[in-house]
């Protein structure tokens, strides 16, 4: 596991490129203070993952992101900051972060958000969690043209799919085999450009096809 550190602080950077270097099968690939600087590095050393910080000189941790994501797709971002709040929260997952911590996260922690991104899975810490459902729970009206040429049937999958519903759920929701839920989700992280559902929960609430976060549900 190849691992770009990103923090403009140099005692965070150093600190935690002592912790990644201490995992099994993990290298760091290199350091970066900022946004800038990241991509650079991302294209010279091609991590399989970026460890981003979100507010830094130059090129915050958002905007790195969604460059990194758009050069380089199949290169994950976790991010790790100090900053909880919804809009940041929020910000880094629209942008294609594939996970999110706060400074806080044990070592274990940061360990198994690292390779969950890298297995193209996604882990969120409780706070970011829970912005996902209030952001579901303030989602607009759902739009009368759907975007990305999503169906009908593929909208109503991604909204329950964004209120936190398996596919097992969703199938016996709608009253469908849990074959064809998975065929729908393909096709959604496909349209949507989406790694996992957490990009796809984030894509919805963004364009407004995220229900309650108990929709669906009992």
């Amino acid at each position: 596991m190849r691992v770009l550190i990103v923090d403009d602080q140099r005692v965070v950077r150093e600190g935690l490129a002592t912790i990644v270097a201490g995992f099994d099968h993990a290298e760091v690939v290199g350091l970066a203070a900022d946004g800038v600087e990241a991509i650079q590095l991302a294209s010279e050393r091609d991590p399989d993952v970026v460890l981003m910080d979100l507010r830094m000189p130059r090129m915050d941790g958002v905007a790195a992101t969604r460059e990194i994501r758009a050069r380089h797709p199949a290169m994950a971002v976790v991010v790790l900051t100090t900053y909880a709040d919804d809009d940041s929260i929020m910000a880094a997952l629209s942008a294609g972060a594939a996970g999110y911590l706060t400074k806080d996260a044990a070592r274990d922690d940061i360990r198994r958000a690292l390779e969950a991104a890298v297995a193209g899975q996604a882990v969120l810490d409780p706070v970011a969690q829970a912005a996902l459902l209030k952001a579901a729970q303030q989602a607009p009206a759902r739009p009368t043209v759907l975007p990305d040429g999503l169906t009908d049937r593929e909208a109503e999958v991604l909204t329950l799919i964004a209120a936190g519903l398996s596919n097992t759920e969703i199938a016996d929701r709608l009253f469908v085999a849990e074959t064809t839920v998975k065929t729908h989700v393909n096709r959604i992280f496909a349209k949507t450009h989406s790694r996992d559902r957490t990009q796809a929960a984030a894509y919805a609430h963004r364009l407004g096809l995220a229900g309650p976060a108990d929709a669906g549900r009992p």
